[in-house]
């Protein structure tokens, strides 16, 4: 029962957030993410940065480490470069930073990350994470254009570098002044290149698709064979209904 209401509430959550956000969906238009979830590789990469970048405040509540075997890293791995809290490998994926802490610097406590690619959408999450800029206004100092005013600080700018957005203002005929994006400015450059960050993003996006549903290659696998079952039990049962009613008539 327990288990029933703790996804219960994961979902609310993750419908309150998307909810919350749709106004700033409809202001952007969102790039395509790169669907890399059959690439074994890069669910390797994503989860490393998961783990080092995302973890520290985001929990995964839903999954487990030893999951990460499915797309093959290995136990000994797992325990020497994915679980740094002391923890075991049948632990879930969970966090030391208490909720009210978290209430307290960033404004609200970070989302359980379990469902969020099917509550967000992979697109969203990959434009987020690659819409970050820079902004002194912010309690943070990060703004972000996908979700604006976010309380989340870019917690990937090192790798990305620090940037500016420009924005042009209009004002219209009733008086109401608008501002329209108009490009970035890199201020500092990242440890990576622009092209290798956003391969990076794609690489953390499909882990986090994968991290939603860990079983979906398999359902959809076993879902073939049942569609071509039932087309052979119906085959044959028509068959035997035809046979049966020719010796009746």
């Amino acid at each position: 029962m327990k288990k029933w209401l703790s996804i219960l509430a994961l979902l609310t959550a993750a419908l309150a957030a998307t909810l919350g956000v749709a106004h700033a969906e409809e202001d952007i238009v969102l790039d395509r993410a790169p669907d890399r979830t059959n690439n074994l590789a890069s669910l390797q990469h994503g989860a490393q940065l998961f783990v080092n970048y995302c973890l520290n405040c985001h929990s995964a509540s839903m999954l487990r480490y030893s999951k990460l075997q499915s797309i093959g890293i290995s136990q000994k791995a797992i325990e020497d470069n994915l679980l740094f809290s002391g923890g075991k490998i049948g632990d879930t994926m969970t966090v030391a930073m208490r909720p009210a802490d978290a209430q307290e610097w960033f404004g609200v406590a970070p989302p359980d990350l379990s469902l969020e690619a099917r509550a967000r959408g992979v697109d969203w999450l990959y434009t987020y994470l690659r819409t970050f800029y820079r902004d002194p206004t912010r309690p943070t100092g990060w703004n972000n254009l996908a979700f604006p005013n976010v309380g989340m600080p870019h917690v990937l700018w090192q790798l990305q570098g620090v940037r500016d957005a420009k924005f042009i203002e209009h004002k219209g005929e009733d008086g109401e002044v608008t501002h329209q994006f108009d490009g970035f400015t890199q201020v500092t450059n990242g440890t990576l290149a622009p092209i290798d960050y956003d391969s990076s993003v794609a690489d953390l996006v499909s882990y986090l698709a994968w991290m939603s549903e860990p079983t979906r290659k398999t359902r959809e696998r076993i879902g073939v064979w049942v569609l071509l079952f039932l087309g052979v039990l119906t085959l044959c049962a028509w068959r035997l209904n035809a046979a049966y009613w020719k010796d009746i008539k």
